[in-house]
């Protein structure tokens, strides 16, 4: 790096977002800055001259096991990273940040970057040679830019804070980028709120100076009111309708078509319902199989037959989430438990989630919504309540559930059949009657 000469002297930094206030002398901050560096990468204390912003993103760069001579890895790689790039939000645009910010990129030797909300690069854009060099240190679309993965850097800094921030030279963690300086905003789904990525600027010392922070901000709040634009508020038609309770294969509305769903298909849906921000495949994984061997490949397929069932942009990916509202079955009989409504709650209670389903993670649900639904009525000791429970063929076997409604209504039949199953629990030791 080659820094501008500036006028002598150190100006004290009153904003501790911004990394050189003007009238600072980079020269003598980039010397104070690499000191403080090794330093920390010595001792592992933080000289005082250090912003608190780079500071503590120091500390938790040093804590997520980063080291300071190490290098991104690039995780998406040719038909992976297109795929992902055409269904991201943030492709919608992409355009607009070309056309704010690509001329200012090219004819100041700098780059455009736009990442995701796990700080990876999904695009790299700008100044031929700029971007050659930048190639040097896998600054390049597909790589990861997270914050816990390279340490301090504007992009992965900006998603790790969900602010605007400032990186100047030998304020990043990793020495091999401290020959560049960065700025960078998030950028968030304007309907939602959710964090969905990055636009940052990159380059050399001469962005180093607020208006570069303010530049990427003000491009990050273009981009968010262009999407509001482009994503209009949702309508009744664009909510799914999921049932799932009482049958083994879930059904579905969407766009007025009424879907049968798969085993698999059903407990995915169950899933990605609950979890409106999103599942990794790990996580899916782990939530729908019981047998580890099963592997990725397996999930991915089931996830492309269910997105082409669902229809185009309805099913995310990176990570894995239904991008239109859901209404479930299973949410409306937790919303009545939640207000006491347990009458209305029962009535929209068609019998156990999905109920040959073996997934973990449905299987857990399964028994957390029948035991909420239980305790209620055990509680409340309504006994017609009781009696429809216990009728019904999924209280049939419900021991509590027989005990509750003997103890207020004890008639003959009440309580031969309480009698038949103590006698059958105590035959079957260790057996959970549901």
């Amino acid at each position: 790096m080659s820094p501008a000469a500036q006028p002598s002297g150190e100006a004290e930094l009153t904003d501790p977002w911004v990394a050189l206030e003007p009238g600072a002398d980079p020269v003598e901050r980039l010397r104070v800055l690499r000191r403080a560096h090794e330093t920390f990468a010595e001792a592992g204390t933080v000289p005082r001259r250090v912003r608190s912003v780079v500071a503590d993103s120091w500390r938790r760069s040093a804590r997520a096991g980063v080291g300071p001579d190490g290098s991104a890895c690039v995780e998406l790689t040719d038909g992976d990273l297109g795929s992902y790039r055409a269904e991201h939000e943030l492709a919608r645009v992409m355009p607009l940040f070309r056309e704010l910010m690509g001329t200012f990129a090219a004819d100041g030797e700098h780059l455009l970057a736009v990442c995701d909300a796990q700080g990876r690069l999904l695009w790299v854009e700008g100044h031929p040679g700029t971007r050659q060099k930048a190639d040097g240190m896998n600054f390049v679309p597909g790589a990861r830019w997270a914050e816990s993965a390279v340490g301090t850097n504007a992009p992965g800094t900006a998603v790790a804070l969900d602010r605007p921030v400032q990186v100047f030279a030998a304020e990043h963690f990793i020495r091999r980028v401290q020959g560049w300086t960065c700025a960078a905003a998030p950028v968030h789904d304007p309907r939602t709120g959710r964090l969905l990525g990055a636009v940052d600027i990159t380059g050399g010392d001469g962005l180093a100076h607020p208006h570069s922070l303010g530049f990427v901000q003000a491009v990050a709040r273009a981009a968010e009111s262009q999407l509001a634009l482009l994503t209009p508020a949702p309508t009744m038609t664009d909510v799914l309708e999921l049932t799932a309770l009482g049958r083994d294969e879930a059904l579905l509305v969407v766009g007025g078509r009424k879907v049968r769903l798969s085993r698999r298909h059903s407990e995915i849906l169950v899933l990605l319902s609950r979890h409106p921000e999103g599942l990794t495949g790990d996580e899916l994984l782990c939530a729908l199989y019981e047998d580890e061997s099963v592997t990725p490949v397996t999930l991915r397929a089931e996830l492309a037959r269910l997105r082409r069932l669902l229809g185009a942009g309805t099913l995310g990916s990176r990570p894995y989430r239904l991008t239109v509202p859901v209404e479930s079955d299973v949410e409306v009989v937790e919303r009545k438990l939640g207000v006491g409504a347990v009458t209305a709650a029962v009535s929209a209670y068609a019998g156990p989630l999905l109920p040959g389903s073996r997934a973990p993670a449905v299987a857990r649900l399964r028994r957390r919504l029948a035991d909420g639904l239980r305790a209620a009525l055990v509680t409340g000791r309504d006994p017609d309540l009781l009696a429809d429970w216990a009728q019904a063929p999924w209280g049939e076997d419900d021991l509590e559930a027989w005990r509750a409604l003997a103890a207020i209504r004890p008639t003959p039949p009440v309580r031969a059949r309480l009698e038949e199953l103590e006698a059958e629990q105590s035959a079957t030791p260790g057996r959970v009657l549901r």
